[in-house]
Protein backbone atom coordinates (compact mmCIF):
# COMPACT_ATOMS: atom_id res chain seq x y z
CA UNK A 1 0.00 0.00 0.00
CA UNK A 2 1.41 3.59 -1.04
CA UNK A 3 1.60 6.33 1.52
CA UNK A 4 -0.76 8.09 -0.61
CA UNK A 5 -3.29 5.37 -0.13
CA UNK A 6 -2.89 4.90 3.69
CA UNK A 7 -2.61 8.42 4.73
CA UNK A 8 -5.06 9.61 2.68
CA UNK A 9 -8.01 6.65 4.45
CA UNK A 10 -6.36 8.30 7.64
CA UNK A 11 -6.71 11.71 7.44
CA UNK A 12 -9.54 11.72 5.34
CA UNK A 13 -11.87 9.93 8.28
CA UNK A 14 -12.93 13.18 9.88
CA UNK A 15 -12.10 15.97 7.93
CA UNK A 16 -15.09 18.54 9.31
CA UNK A 17 -13.33 17.96 13.00
CA UNK A 18 -10.00 18.27 11.39
CA UNK A 19 -10.96 21.64 9.34
CA UNK A 20 -12.53 23.11 12.10
CA UNK A 21 -11.46 22.29 15.58
CA UNK A 22 -7.47 21.18 14.86
CA UNK A 23 -6.52 22.62 11.25
CA UNK A 24 -6.45 26.64 12.65
CA UNK A 25 -4.14 26.01 15.83
CA UNK A 26 -1.43 25.55 12.69
CA UNK A 27 -2.16 29.30 11.58
CA UNK A 28 0.93 30.48 13.47
CA UNK A 29 3.14 28.17 11.93
CA UNK A 30 2.10 28.95 8.57
CA UNK A 31 2.22 32.96 9.19
CA UNK A 32 5.98 32.33 10.52
CA UNK A 33 6.91 30.09 7.70
CA UNK A 34 5.65 32.46 4.75
CA UNK A 35 6.94 35.32 6.32
CA UNK A 36 10.62 33.55 6.18
CA UNK A 37 10.16 32.63 2.59
CA UNK A 38 8.91 36.33 1.94
CA UNK A 39 5.96 34.80 0.06
CA UNK A 40 3.98 37.71 -1.41
CA UNK A 41 1.99 39.02 -4.33
CA UNK A 42 2.74 36.86 -7.53
CA UNK A 43 4.32 34.15 -5.62
CA UNK A 44 3.99 30.68 -7.43
CA UNK A 45 3.77 28.32 -4.13
CA UNK A 46 2.59 25.19 -3.43
CA UNK A 47 1.54 23.36 -0.54
CA UNK A 48 2.72 19.83 -0.48
CA UNK A 49 0.51 17.89 2.16
CA UNK A 50 -2.62 20.74 2.16
CA UNK A 51 -4.63 19.30 4.29
CA UNK A 52 -7.96 21.46 4.28
CA UNK A 53 -6.24 24.17 2.56
CA UNK A 54 -5.93 26.97 5.75
CA UNK A 55 -2.18 27.31 4.75
CA UNK A 56 -3.28 28.00 1.16
CA UNK A 57 -5.89 30.78 2.24
CA UNK A 58 -3.58 32.50 4.05
CA UNK A 59 -0.90 32.59 1.20
CA UNK A 60 -3.68 33.55 -1.11
CA UNK A 61 -4.53 36.63 0.93
CA UNK A 62 -0.88 37.67 0.45
CA UNK A 63 -1.22 37.62 -3.01
CA UNK A 64 0.69 34.36 -4.03
CA UNK A 65 -0.64 32.09 -6.85
CA UNK A 66 -1.38 28.68 -5.04
CA UNK A 67 -1.35 25.17 -5.93
CA UNK A 68 -2.15 22.42 -3.00
CA UNK A 69 -1.55 18.95 -3.31
CA UNK A 70 -2.90 16.07 0.07
CA UNK A 71 -3.89 12.56 -0.37
CA UNK A 72 -6.74 12.65 1.86
CA UNK A 73 -10.49 13.22 -0.87
CA UNK A 74 -12.54 14.66 2.34
CA UNK A 75 -9.94 17.25 3.07
CA UNK A 76 -9.28 18.67 -0.57
CA UNK A 77 -13.46 18.50 -0.53
CA UNK A 78 -12.73 21.36 2.17
CA UNK A 79 -10.22 22.85 0.66
CA UNK A 80 -12.02 23.37 -2.55
CA UNK A 81 -14.97 24.73 -1.04
CA UNK A 82 -12.54 27.41 0.85
CA UNK A 83 -10.53 28.07 -2.76
CA UNK A 84 -12.54 27.02 -5.44
CA UNK A 85 -10.49 28.28 -8.32
CA UNK A 86 -6.73 27.06 -7.10
CA UNK A 87 -5.13 24.22 -8.96
CA UNK A 88 -6.12 21.60 -6.01
CA UNK A 89 -4.99 17.44 -6.39
CA UNK A 90 -5.21 14.31 -4.92
CA UNK A 91 -1.68 12.54 -5.01
CA UNK A 92 1.44 11.34 -3.24
CA UNK A 93 4.56 13.54 -2.17
CA UNK A 94 6.67 10.45 -3.13
CA UNK A 95 5.47 11.49 -7.35
CA UNK A 96 4.09 14.96 -7.31
CA UNK A 97 2.12 15.66 -10.56
CA UNK A 98 3.84 18.68 -11.47
CA UNK A 99 6.36 19.65 -14.29
CA UNK A 100 9.74 21.02 -12.94
CA UNK A 101 10.53 24.04 -12.06
CA UNK A 102 6.80 24.74 -11.72
CA UNK A 103 7.06 26.89 -8.12
CA UNK A 104 8.92 29.73 -6.45
CA UNK A 105 8.66 28.38 -3.04
CA UNK A 106 6.68 25.02 -2.00
CA UNK A 107 5.85 24.43 1.54
CA UNK A 108 5.01 21.10 3.25
CA UNK A 109 3.92 21.19 7.07
CA UNK A 110 4.09 18.18 8.67
CA UNK A 111 3.89 15.87 6.40
CA UNK A 112 6.68 14.73 4.88
CA UNK A 113 7.49 12.25 7.78
CA UNK A 114 3.92 10.37 6.51
CA UNK A 115 6.05 9.53 3.74
CA UNK A 116 6.77 5.76 2.91
CA UNK A 117 9.90 7.44 1.84
CA UNK A 118 10.45 10.66 3.05
CA UNK A 119 13.81 11.72 1.13
CA UNK A 120 11.86 10.54 -1.83
CA UNK A 121 9.24 13.07 -1.04
CA UNK A 122 11.57 15.46 -0.81
CA UNK A 123 13.68 15.10 -3.55
CA UNK A 124 10.16 15.29 -5.41
CA UNK A 125 9.56 19.01 -3.54
CA UNK A 126 13.16 19.89 -5.03
CA UNK A 127 12.25 18.61 -8.76
CA UNK A 128 9.41 20.92 -8.77
CA UNK A 129 10.86 24.53 -7.00
CA UNK A 130 12.76 26.51 -9.32
CA UNK A 131 16.57 26.04 -8.81
CA UNK A 132 17.34 28.03 -5.67
CA UNK A 133 13.72 28.28 -4.74
CA UNK A 134 13.02 28.17 -1.17
CA UNK A 135 11.58 24.90 0.09
CA UNK A 136 10.02 24.87 3.57
CA UNK A 137 9.75 21.82 5.84
CA UNK A 138 8.13 21.86 9.13
CA UNK A 139 8.13 19.43 11.83
CA UNK A 140 6.88 19.17 15.49
CA UNK A 141 9.67 20.97 17.74
CA UNK A 142 11.10 19.23 20.66
CA UNK A 143 9.37 16.84 22.61
CA UNK A 144 9.81 18.65 26.05
CA UNK A 145 8.43 21.68 24.79
CA UNK A 146 5.10 20.04 23.17
CA UNK A 147 2.56 19.59 25.67
CA UNK A 148 0.57 17.53 22.91
CA UNK A 149 3.19 14.98 23.58
CA UNK A 150 1.42 13.09 26.07
CA UNK A 151 -1.53 12.94 23.44
CA UNK A 152 0.43 11.30 20.78
CA UNK A 153 2.01 8.93 23.58
CA UNK A 154 -1.46 7.72 24.32
CA UNK A 155 -2.58 7.21 20.49
CA UNK A 156 0.96 5.35 20.31
CA UNK A 157 0.56 2.81 23.17
CA UNK A 158 -2.73 1.85 21.19
CA UNK A 159 -0.99 1.09 18.01
CA UNK A 160 1.11 -2.17 17.38
CA UNK A 161 5.21 -2.15 18.18
CA UNK A 162 6.80 -0.34 15.92
CA UNK A 163 9.30 -1.97 13.90
CA UNK A 164 12.69 -1.59 15.42
CA UNK A 165 14.50 1.44 14.41
CA UNK A 166 11.13 2.95 13.12
CA UNK A 167 11.04 6.91 13.43
CA UNK A 168 8.72 8.20 16.40
CA UNK A 169 6.45 11.67 15.87
CA UNK A 170 9.47 13.39 16.84
CA UNK A 171 12.09 11.52 15.30
CA UNK A 172 12.91 14.64 13.05
CA UNK A 173 13.09 16.98 16.63
CA UNK A 174 16.84 15.91 17.37
CA UNK A 175 19.43 18.81 16.24
CA UNK A 176 20.25 18.19 13.21
CA UNK A 177 17.72 15.28 11.62
CA UNK A 178 16.13 17.75 9.86
CA UNK A 179 19.44 19.04 7.98
CA UNK A 180 20.66 15.59 7.57
CA UNK A 181 17.11 14.52 6.10
CA UNK A 182 16.78 17.23 3.35
CA UNK A 183 20.76 17.02 2.29
CA UNK A 184 20.13 13.67 2.28
CA UNK A 185 17.83 14.60 -0.96
CA UNK A 186 19.45 17.03 -2.73
CA UNK A 187 18.52 20.22 -0.92
CA UNK A 188 20.62 23.22 0.70
CA UNK A 189 19.58 24.01 4.14
CA UNK A 190 19.17 27.46 4.23
CA UNK A 191 18.10 28.72 7.55
CA UNK A 192 15.61 27.30 10.93
CA UNK A 193 13.55 29.10 13.08
CA UNK A 194 10.62 27.69 15.41
CA UNK A 195 6.89 28.85 15.89
CA UNK A 196 4.71 28.61 19.09
CA UNK A 197 0.91 27.17 18.45
CA UNK A 198 -1.51 26.00 21.11
CA UNK A 199 -4.65 23.79 20.69
CA UNK A 200 -7.25 25.61 22.45
CA UNK A 201 -10.08 24.31 23.24
CA UNK A 202 -13.25 25.50 25.20
CA UNK A 203 -13.78 22.17 26.97
CA UNK A 204 -11.95 18.43 27.12
CA UNK A 205 -15.10 17.19 24.97
CA UNK A 206 -14.10 19.69 22.14
CA UNK A 207 -10.38 18.77 22.79
CA UNK A 208 -11.22 15.02 22.46
CA UNK A 209 -12.66 15.54 19.13
CA UNK A 210 -10.09 17.50 17.78
CA UNK A 211 -6.78 15.10 18.61
CA UNK A 212 -9.62 12.01 17.31
CA UNK A 213 -9.61 13.82 13.78
CA UNK A 214 -5.81 13.02 13.25
CA UNK A 215 -4.57 10.49 11.07
CA UNK A 216 -2.27 8.85 13.85
CA UNK A 217 -6.14 8.81 16.37
CA UNK A 218 -7.68 7.30 13.14
CA UNK A 219 -4.57 4.79 12.81
CA UNK A 220 -5.32 3.71 16.13
CA UNK A 221 -9.19 3.21 16.14
CA UNK A 222 -8.64 0.89 13.70
CA UNK A 223 -6.59 -1.36 15.84
CA UNK A 224 -8.26 -0.53 19.34
CA UNK A 225 -12.21 1.20 18.53
CA UNK A 226 -13.01 4.60 18.89
CA UNK A 227 -13.65 3.98 22.43
CA UNK A 228 -10.61 3.01 23.85
CA UNK A 229 -8.92 6.31 21.55
CA UNK A 230 -11.30 8.07 23.23
CA UNK A 231 -10.78 7.87 26.44
CA UNK A 232 -7.20 7.26 26.40
CA UNK A 233 -7.03 10.94 24.61
CA UNK A 234 -9.29 11.90 27.60
CA UNK A 235 -7.14 10.33 29.92
CA UNK A 236 -3.97 12.33 28.48
CA UNK A 237 -5.69 15.26 28.26
CA UNK A 238 -7.65 15.81 31.87
CA UNK A 239 -4.74 16.45 34.16
CA UNK A 240 -3.88 19.81 32.21
CA UNK A 241 -7.57 21.28 32.21
CA UNK A 242 -7.73 24.43 33.29
CA UNK A 243 -10.21 26.33 36.11
CA UNK A 244 -12.60 27.54 33.50
CA UNK A 245 -12.48 24.11 31.61
CA UNK A 246 -10.61 25.26 29.21
CA UNK A 247 -7.95 22.58 27.71
CA UNK A 248 -4.84 24.14 25.73
CA UNK A 249 -1.50 22.81 24.53
CA UNK A 250 0.99 24.90 24.06
CA UNK A 251 3.69 23.71 21.92
CA UNK A 252 6.46 24.38 19.24
CA UNK A 253 6.94 23.72 15.82
CA UNK A 254 10.11 23.57 13.92
CA UNK A 255 10.68 25.08 10.39
CA UNK A 256 13.60 24.31 7.90
CA UNK A 257 14.43 26.28 4.65
CA UNK A 258 16.43 24.68 1.61
CA UNK A 259 17.05 26.14 -1.28
CA UNK A 260 16.17 23.96 -4.29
Amino acid sequence: MSSAVLQGRLWGAATEDWSQLAEPAMTPVYEAVFDAIRVGDGTRLLDAGCGAGLALQLARRRGAVVAGLDAAAGLLAVARRRLPHADLREGDLERLPYPGHSFDAVTSFNAVQYAADPVAALRELRRVAVPGAPVAVVTWGPAERCETRVVLAAIGALLPPPPPGAPGPFALSAPGALEELVRAAGLNPQDAGEAPMTFDHPDLDTAVRAHLSSGPARRAIEQAGPDAVAEAIRGALAPGVEPDGRCRQRNVFRYLIAAA
